[in-house]
């Protein structure tokens, strides 16, 4: 059977220790204390050798791991700014940006094309965080959100340049014209 869903309070007999009450619990264990012993004991919610003499019911039911675990990563996909993986299009892999200046007495640069794209990606996901943020906001009319919706609209269609690096359409940048 396991886990009997005992609350503070609840009597039960083990088939070691003897007689004992329920003292305290969390998702995994109930604190028993022992009369013979004088002592108190984590066992196992799952372990079938109790026998329940009293029972007393749980107040609150206790928060598993999993609901824990459930829990974070949903916070963590709707508040955080981590960003998805996006992938570059495969001509571009193991590629090199190079920045030569005019001024040949200066140096150049080169950048691994994915190290770039890492960050026009990072830009991208930083936007939208931004466009979620406004759309939250409480004191901001809805004139003005939508102005500055309409803005970063507008900064998204500046950076179509860069939708040659992105493997996948649907995850390029779109400006007011659209699909361009």
């Amino acid at each position: 059977m396991g886990d009997y869903n005992l609350g503070v309070g609840s009597r039960i007999e083990h088939p070691k220790y003897g007689k004992g009450v329920v003292v305290d619990m969390d998702s995994e264990f109930y604190s028993i204390w022992f009369k013979d012993g004088n002592d108190t004991r984590g066992i196992a919610r799952e372990f079938e050798g109790l026998t329940v003499l009293e029972k007393t019911s749980a107040d609150v039911v206790p928060i598993t791991l999993d609901d824990i675990k459930r829990a974070i990563r949903e916070v963590v996909e709707e508040k955080s700014d981590l960003q998805e993986i996006v992938p570059l299009a495969s001509k571009w892999n193991r590629g090199t940006l190079i920045f030569k200046p005019s001024d040949s007495s200066l140096q150049g640069k080169e950048i691994p094309i994915e190290t770039f794209f890492h960050k026009i990606v990072m830009l991208r996901d930083r936007l939208r965080v931004m466009e979620q943020f406004i759309n939250a906001h409480k004191v901001l009319t809805d004139e003005d959100k939508v102005d500055l919706q309409q803005y970063i609209t507008r900064i998204y269609g500046s950076l179509t340049t860069f939708n040659i690096l992105f493997k996948n359409v649907e995850e390029q940048f779109k400006g007011t014209g659209g699909d361009k």
